[in-house]
């Protein structure tokens, strides 16, 4: 976790997660795939309906009708799975998929919890309290958010259709992935002193502890310039798709 101390306001002082949020069965710690919901009957659901889509191919574009269906091991469709969030990783896949029901259950399973909404927004902005993690005006491309495409318009052409397809974040353009791995756009990072808290702008949405619904940051694909204040409120706390993911906050002194 990185430490993040506003210089205007030490009472602030929290620890956050370096990456976004990857998921392990709690039981276990066995890897949860990050193309499904981290909770077991979500993930078996969502699985059975997409695996006769997809074996159908009766829709979409001729990827959408090629592409296959994300594996699902049988153990993580247990109704009984409950998710704990994992140490935080690089260069992994982080994880889609999530309510913040689930995003919430994930950080206590770890002993930690959802970062408030602005515990989030001020670590997002840096050091320097700027609105984007690199300075205080837009630069397109820096962050993973503003994409050229959506992974919609490539399977569907229509980005405002099946946002539950498992294959979503499989999806690439120009030969490059459209959701990234964690710590691949370090130009995005977010300093503290001489540590940094990697993707807090773009590659997933990011749930906050908001029981009405508040993701928070932009994903790849969602044509947004407001950086570290971009905001969702549209959805229920219960609301997941292939946008949205979560990292998990905590107090100094429970680290």
């Amino acid at each position: 976790m990185v430490l993040v101390v506003p210089p205007e306001d030490s009472a602030m002082k929290l620890c956050i997660d370096r990456y976004e949020a990857t998921v392990v069965a709690d039981a276990t710690g066995a890897a949860l795939s990050p193309y499904y919901p981290p909770a077991g009957k979500k993930a078996r659901y969502l699985f059975e309906i997409w695996e006769k889509r997809v074996a159908e191919a009766a829709e979409g574009t001729e990827l959408a009708r090629s592409m296959p269906l994300p594996s699902l091991p049988v153990w993580q469709r247990s109704p009984s799975l409950v998710p704990r969030a994992a140490e935080p990783r690089v260069h992994v896949v982080p994880a889609g998929y999530t309510s913040g029901e689930d995003a919430k259950v994930a950080c206590e399973r770890a002993k930690k919890r959802l970062c408030t909404e602005p515990e989030w927004r001020r670590a997002c902005r840096g050091e320097k309290n700027e609105d984007f993690p690199y300075g205080a005006t837009y630069v397109q491309g820096i962050c993973n958010v503003f994409r050229e495409t959506h992974p919609g318009v490539l399977l569907y052409e229509n980005p405002s259709i099946h946002h539950t397809d498992p294959r979503f974040n499989r999806v690439t353009s120009k030969g490059k992935a459209l959701l990234r791995k964690t710590g691949e756009t370090p130009k995005c990072d977010s300093h503290w002193g001489q540590d940094a808290i990697a993707d807090m702008v773009g590659n997933l949405d990011e749930w906050v502890d908001d029981p009405e619904g508040t993701f928070v940051g932009g994903f790849y694909a969602r044509a947004k310039k407001d950086g570290c204040q971009s905001t969702v409120r549209a959805h229920g706390f219960d609301y997941a798709d292939y946008s949205t993911g979560f990292r998990c906050c905590a107090s100094p002194e429970d680290r």
